[in-house]
């Protein structure tokens, strides 16, 4: 069930409704209810495995209260960390493992080994086992209360609007407010306008101009041999901001809709490409998984605390390991290596800069230096994700490659561009769409607030005139456009 389908645009009010007038006692029960009917819309069978991964890590979690031994502990908590992941492996891995393990046997002239299964990847799996996970964590290390209720801890993992995409909350925060969800004032309407306004923003990022910009990236990325610099360069920066409009378009929607059932879930992007270093990059994008990362892999290996070299380590290791986790692939471990290496390197350079600086005399105070350093960013961000949405390492060297020997720059004037999924008419709308969301983006730089919170200050008239808009755009030009399909959401894939 996709948020930018009519099941759920049905499934929601419906789900809402009944929540909002059930007896309070109730409520946890039925949006558990809600949450696994919703789970099983994509397949019945795996929500074995989300059950799973909730009756482990609950256990584990019951476990660890009761024991003081510090030993015991520790087996109690590798126990549900592997468990988990090795269901995770398991079922998003193995294929890749076994495909690289027959690479080296037949560089030996070894029999190679058949793969006995066959299955499509969980929707959501990374997403909810890393969210038990960071759970299991946090109680063994008495940063958060052990959930006793079953029911209720089944609902942390399996929360419908976060569940497949996102964001990954932490047990401090969602688990928190569930224990207290017959208390919540649900009748607010600041918050459900809020809320609302949330989830209509979400739904144009995506159907305007994510479904719209996908239609020129899978052209280009699908004939890179048909395509000279120009087309190549394009169609990567489409890239940037398509799959910035389709992961950040579902989380506005997950947090609108959370908002509106009286739910604060945590900011997932602040307005990424507005970055003035790939650190600061980092802070903006799919914060809820950067953050977990420094929480539960960065901090732990050592952190900052250490010698340089060590934590150069440390920033490759994190990097790579957030890499490999959105895909089976080696793109997506170069991917996040290259974020580590810009990290690395940027820090090496720092004395450099800071001498270029006071021997140019460059105000860095200035605002040319800040859009400088956001092109930079951007420019970095966007070779990055070359190796992101290349099928396989030899199609993304290939891209690079024509990219840099291919110069065309008569296409520019020549209306070419126009043939590669785009005609005129849908180019003007999307360069229009997309000066709004760099409008609402250097709002959310300025402000501090998403545009929920943001059109909530406003006059009635201006709230309304917007959210109108926005309706009216996404009919028009979203999905229900003319030769526009809907698209299932990228990171449904991780």
């Amino acid at each position: 069930m996709l948020f930018n389908s009519f099941q759920f645009l049905v499934f929601f009010p419906a789900v809402t409704l009944v929540y909002f007038i059930i007896p309070r006692k109730a409520r946890y029960l039925w949006l558990l209810f809600a949450s696994y009917f919703f789970y099983m819309c994509w397949n019945v069978k795996y929500c074995v495995l989300i059950a799973a991964s909730t009756l482990i890590t609950w256990f584990c979690g019951l476990l660890l209260s009761k024991t003081q031994r510090s030993r015991t502990k520790k087996w109690i908590l590798a126990g549900g960390l592997l468990s988990n992941l090795g269901i995770l492996f398991f079922f998003k891995y193995f294929g890749f493992f076994l495909d690289n393990l027959n690479k080296i046997l037949q560089v030996f002239h070894l029999t190679v080994i058949d793969n006995p299964f066959s299955f499509l990847l969980p929707v959501g799996i990374s997403f909810y086992t890393f969210q038990a996970l960071g759970y299991l964590i946090d109680v063994y290390r008495g940063q958060t209360e052990t959930e006793k209720n079953l029911l209720r801890y089944a609902l942390f993992v399996s929360f419908f609007p976060q569940l497949v995409a996102g964001p990954i909350e932490r047990s401090g925060s969602l688990l928190k407010q569930l224990r207290s969800v017959d208390k919540i004032n649900l009748w607010n309407y600041d918050r459900i306008a809020s809320g609302f306004v949330l989830m209509v923003w979400g739904l144009f990022q995506k159907m305007v101009i994510a479904d719209r910009l996908a239609l020129f990236v899978d052209a280009v990325f699908g004939n890179v041999y048909a395509c000279g610099t120009v087309e190549l360069v394009l169609g990567a920066a489409a890239f940037s901001f398509q799959i910035y409009c389709d992961f950040a378009g579902y989380s506005s929607v997950a947090v609108g809709a959370a908002r509106v059932m009286g739910f604060d879930l945590m900011e997932n992007f602040n307005a990424p490409y507005f970055a003035v270093s790939i650190s600061d990059f980092w802070h903006r994008w799919h914060i809820s998984l950067s953050t977990w990362f420094r929480d539960y892999v960065y901090i732990p290996l050592g952190g900052n605390r250490c010698g340089r070299i060590r934590r150069y380590f440390n920033l490759f290791v994190t990097f790579l390991t957030s890499g490999l986790w959105h895909g089976a692939s080696w793109s997506y471990v170069v991917w996040g290596g290259l974020h580590g290496l810009y990290q690395v390197v940027g820090d090496v350079l720092k004395p450099v800069r800071k001498w270029f600086v006071t021997k140019c005399g460059v105000k860095t105070e200035a605002e040319s230096f800040r859009v400088g350093q956001v092109f930079l960013t951007f420019c970095l961000t966007t070779f990055a994700w070359i190796f992101f949405r290349a099928e396989g390492l030899r199609k993304a060297f290939d891209y690079l490659s024509r990219m840099f020997t291919r110069w065309n720059p008569w296409v520019l004037f020549d209306k070419s561009l126009y043939s590669w999924g785009l005609d005129v008419t849908e180019f003007h709308i999307l360069v229009c769409a997309l000066a709004v969301l760099l409008l609402v983006d250097l709002i959310r730089c300025k402000k501090g607030m998403d545009f929920g919170c943001f059109l909530q200050k406003q006059n009635l008239w201006f709230v309304w005139l917007t959210v109108i808009s926005l309706i009216v755009s996404i009919l028009v030009f979203g999905e229900y456009g003319i030769n526009f399909n809907s698209k299932q959401f990228i990171y449904f894939a991780f």
